[in-house]
């Protein structure tokens, strides 16, 4: 028997009576109509009905007496949410019995036909039934391409996740090699001005580069409005010379003078150093834009108890009294009649709250008024409780590293040999290894005190070798630091449940391994 077409069976009647004469003059009348149906001798018909595709169903009050209609009922209600199955009830002449009330509580959506029913009475029940259950077809077909969607872009942002991760890692892997050459080259040559000021340059050029790379895996957050800050402690003078390093040539652009006052003693934060670095790049491009040339911009630090006070002020245009409550809320400008504006950070007044807030910290906007100069107070709490912020003994900066036996291991032998060459004119002692094998036999004979380990390493990876080297008790006091290109949330932990003591992202700056190479227990 040929099957009938889905469009067919999803319009069909199933007649469930308790006698064949009334389900056979019920077919005549509908097909008199054009109308498909389907003769269901029990309950089991009409649920198999229903699983091939069915309009609605039409039932004698008799059939309801029957124990299997109960369960029917429950099919009926276990019904996906985008289908409510309409139910015709043929009734006897008063449609008040008990048997018509227990129907109407078991079904949810159910229409009584007073017997005898006229013909056109009944097709015109079935038809306008047909229509309300096409409409539910419709919904299906609307949530079942709807899903079909968010899975492929489920897929398709997974994938670009993956890729932007992987994309990050590749352009890392070279960066970390250049990187040390700068400051290899730096140490070499510091008497020779014009290797310093190329150097400078190239450093500036590649902190850009290390900069977008970092964005690289930011862009699925930032269309998702989710940010995810790398917590960790950092110095707040470092943060500001990083944001004014950024904004420098744009300041300058404008022949504004800027004056910077931050205590000397160190100020350390738990935070976001490139968020943080964002929040002031921002506050100092603004203060740029809106001001005429020539002018002042002051950047001033203080620490009252446990918070710290960063002021950006300037002479600019200012900002009317009635535009200060809002000047943080989304798409509110300062007036930029007097100047067209320039490109910058575009990170925004509103991403500024948005990150200080992040950090645990609040900023206000303060102005006399227009042509009268603006102020933004940034306050961040002082860290506490981190490592560095308990030391008191700072290296400086640059930090000759204490004499120290240091372990670099990592495939990519440009990036290891250049920054083994880097700790030793820092006065560390330093062997290399390129793979996983080799560092594991290096360990028993050179008895490093520190490890920097790569992580993706063919023959045997970082986790692996630093599981094995946790599971030897006489290696139990060595610090293994992961220097990797792999750097999100999820790789940090894996690090960390491998037995890692801390995480570099590569390049890293070498400012932040000497620091952890100076650490006491290093």
């Amino acid at each position: 028997m040929t099957p009938l077409p889905i469009e067919t069976r999803n319009h069909r009647v199933a007649i469930l009576a308790p006698t064949g004469k009334d389900a056979a003059l019920a077919a005549a009348v509908l097909a008199e109509a054009s109308i498909p149906s389907i003769i269901c001798a029990d309950v089991v018909g009409v649920e198999q009905a229903m699983e091939e595709g069915l309009g609605l169903i039409l039932i004698a009050e008799e059939a309801v007496t029957n124990p299997a209609f109960q369960a029917l009922a429950a099919t009926l209600a276990r019904q996906p949410p985008w289908s409510d199955l309409p139910v015709l009830l043929l009734t006897r002449y008063g449609a008040d019995s008990g048997t018509v009330a227990m129907a109407l509580s078991a079904l949810s959506n159910v229409t009584l036909l007073e017997r005898p029913v006229r013909p056109a009475t009944l097709i015109s029940a079935v038809r306008a039934a047909q229509k309300a259950r096409e409409r539910q077809y419709q919904i299906k077909s609307y949530l079942s391409e709807r899903e079909r969607t968010e899975e492929s872009l489920r897929v398709a942002d997974r994938r670009k996740d993956e890729f932007l991760a992987t994309l990050a890692h590749e352009l890392r892997n070279p960066l970390a090699p250049i990187r040390n050459s700068l400051h290899i080259l730096r140490l070499s040559t510091a008497d020779n001005p014009a290797i310093k000021q190329i150097c400078e340059t190239l450093e500036r050029q590649t902190g850009l580069l290390v900069r977008l790379v970092d964005d690289l895996l930011e862009v699925s957050r930032i269309t998702q409005g989710k940010i995810e800050l790398r917590m960790e402690p950092v110095e707040l003078a470092a943060v500001i010379r990083q944001a004014v390093e950024i904004s420098k040539p744009f300041i300058d652009s404008f022949g504004h003078s800027l004056a910077i006052t931050i205590p000397s003693e160190p100020l350390i934060i738990n935070g976001d150093a490139l968020r943080l670095s964002q929040v002031f790049c921002n506050l100092l491009n603004n203060a740029s834009k809106y001001m005429n040339p020539r002018g002042q911009i002051w950047i001033t630090v203080r620490q009252e108890y446990q918070n710290l006070f960063v002021s950006v002020r300037d002479t600019g245009i200012g900002i009317a009294p009635d535009k200060l409550p809002g000047i943080f809320e989304m798409f509110t400008q300062i007036d930029r009649s007097t100047r067209q504006a320039q490109g910058g950070l575009g990170i925004g007044l509103t991403l500024v709250r948005a990150l200080v807030e992040m950090h645990g910290g609040h900023v206000e906007a303060r102005s006399r008024g227009l042509q009268q100069g603006s102020e933004f107070v940034v306050t961040i709490p002082l860290s506490k409780e981190s490592i560095i912020a308990q030391r008191t003994d700072f290296p400086p900066s640059p930090a000759v590293l204490p004499h120290r036996r240091v372990l670099v291991v990592d495939d990519n032998r440009d990036g290891a040999n250049t920054l083994g060459r880097l700790l030793r004119l820092l006065g560390a002692e330093v062997q290399v290894a390129n793979d996983g094998p080799t560092a594991l036999e290096m360990l028993k004979s050179y008895r490093p005190a520190v490890v920097l380990l790569d992580i993706g390493m063919p023959k045997m990876d970082g986790y692996e070798v630093a599981k094995r080297i946790r599971s030897q008790s006489e290696f139990a006091d060595l610090v293994l630091i992961a220097l990797t290109g792999w750097g999100q949330e999820q790789d940090r932990r894996r690090t960390t449940e491998a037995g890692f003591n801390y995480h570099l992202t590569k390049p890293a700056d070498i400012r932040d391994i000497e620091t952890l190479l100076s650490f006491d227990n290093a």
